[in-house]
């Protein structure tokens, strides 16, 4: 439910403000360690998110219980680099203008100074460690060792097939998938989760802000026959599908993903290879939940386990099969929900909040936790009082952006979308979890999709060197992706009808 009445915005901002004070005023914490997990194209499967009802992630779970799992937690694009650029900055894709792959926001000009999160609490005493995946780019070049103190191994694939394993329609290497003979060992996470297991068995002699990302469930989902067993083929629950889902759903809907690496569904029933790719996810995310208990496992019998404060995230979702495609790039809640997880000393156990939060609130949520004064630049609000009270009210919907001017606004009840040539979409989030009846049209709905338009934000132009999936509508009506006009008539790629 949104707030409209401005009495009652004051109020609600000074119940934030009471509860934000009472917690801190009962938690000693400013000297606290951050252990933060990420985990790249992770959507809902995971069993306390209830996304898929096969999946088996026992130690993400366990780490729900231990502290307080957001169930409507949404990130700011469903895309990696503008995802992370906006968690790792705290401001908005719209406000930063990256949008696509490229570039990495410390070449944009006035990005190049922001204070990141962990920059922030290196300036405050912490001493900062990074492997894996957290931030999208900087790797490369090792411009990433200026982003924290200590850096541990890269993303990587690891192990791979001498070929891919199935013919996609695309030839991109990454866009591949099955089971195929290795060891986990030499899997590029299992190599981060190790290192970080080092690094929680070592004497620390400063507070720590450890970063772990992890490269799966993201493509090429490769894994063992023991993850594939988990999930026999002929007991396997395919996601919800509903052919003609898009028919009530704007043509501006497919052009944030009109031509990529993904493959549609269309492909996938074709070619036989549905089962395949879903059994993939789920054994990938299976095999990323034994990595994180790990990493779980070696901080409980490290001396930092009562002074750690534990965060498990996301960058965005990830479609297989629903809405006619494969991957992320859409602002349906399959592509922008994501687990996250906050547990630690003073949070309380078993919290679970419905309430719509942003990956944008971790920035300022860590800082609060370690009594750490608030940069001015951030956009997101500290979760304090719902970790105190999951039931206490946010004020914010959560947003997410893709591309110059299309955003999803999701409310507690409701997913508003408004793309960038002015056409809508409106779901019932509690009638229709699955998003296949498009209320926009329907004129008893205009009070709430007023209300939720106000919530959209100005976005500026992609910055200078944007590339990569990268949409614009100009102000003549022509639309462009990456940099090629769309024709108003133009078939759609890849579907068969």
């Amino acid at each position: 439910m949104l707030i409209h009445s401005p009495l009652m915005l004051i109020l609600s901002f000074a119940v934030v403000s009471i509860s934000c004070a009472s917690y801190v005023a009962n938690a000693d914490e400013q000297s606290a360690n951050i252990l933060m997990i990420a985990i790249d194209d992770q959507n809902d499967w995971i069993g306390c998110l209830g996304g898929h009802p096969q999946i088996q992630t026992p130690h993400i779970d366990a780490l729900a219980k231990r502290g307080t799992l957001f169930l409507n937690a949404h990130c700011q694009s469903p895309l990696c680099n503008p995802s992370r650029t906006s968690l790792i900055t705290g401001r908005r894709p719209s406000t930063t203008g990256v949008y696509g792959l490229a570039p990495w926001f410390r070449d944009v000009m006035e990005l190049h100074e922001l204070v990141t999160l962990p920059q922030h609490f290196a300036q405050h005493g912490w001493k900062t460690f990074s492997a894996g995946k957290v931030f999208h780019g900087g790797y490369g070049t090792k411009r990433i060792y200026h982003e924290f103190d200590v850096v541990g191994p890269p993303p990587e694939v690891g192990v791979q097939p001498a070929s891919k394993l199935v013919n996609t329609p695309s030839s991109h290497s990454l866009v591949d998938w099955g089971e195929f003979p290795h060891r986990d060992e030499d899997k590029g996470d299992y190599v981060v989760a190790s290192w970080v297991v080092d690094q929680l068995q070592k004497q620390q002699t400063k507070p720590f802000f450890l970063a772990a990302g992890f490269f799966l469930p993201h493509v090429p989902c490769y894994a063992t026959k023991k993850w594939f067993d988990l999930y026999p083929e002929q007991m396997l629950q395919l996601p919800p599908f509903l052919r003609g889902d898009r028919d009530d759903t704007p043509r501006f809907s497919w052009y944030l993903h009109w031509k990529l690496p993904e493959p549609r569904h269309d492909f996938l029933a074709a070619a036989g290879q549905w089962k395949n790719l879903v059994r993939s996810y789920m054994a990938c995310t299976s095999f990323v939940d034994s990595q994180v208990g790990r990493i779980i496992n070696a901080l409980d019998n490290s001396p930092y386990a009562q002074n750690t404060i534990l965060v498990l995230w996301s960058d965005h979702g990830w479609h297989l099969g629903e809405k006619r495609i494969t991957g992320k790039n859409s602002l349906w809640d399959r592509s922008t929900r994501v687990p996250l997880i906050f547990a630690g000393p003073h949070i309380p156990q078993g919290g679970r909040c419905v309430e719509p939060v942003e990956l944008l609130d971790i920035y300022p949520t860590l800082s609060d936790l370690c009594q750490l004064p608030l940069p001015r630049h951030l956009e997101g609000h500290s979760l304090i009082p719902q970790l105190r009270n999951p039931a206490q009210q946010r004020i914010w919907p959560a947003i997410t952006t893709h591309n110059h001017d299309n955003h999803g606004i999701r409310s507690r009840d409701w997913r508003f979308i408004q793309y960038a040539d002015g056409t809508e979409e409106l779901y019932d989030m509690h009638r229709d979890p699955n998003e296949w009846h498009n209320l926009a049209l329907d004129e008893q709905y205009a009070r709430v999709m007023k209300q939720h338009r106000r919530w959209i934000p100005e976005s500026r132009s992609p910055v200078p060197g944007s590339q990569q999936r990268i949409l614009v509508r100009s102000a003549d009506g022509t639309t462009r992706w990456e940099d090629r006009e769309i024709a108003p008539d133009a078939p759609v790629p890849e579907l068969t009808n």
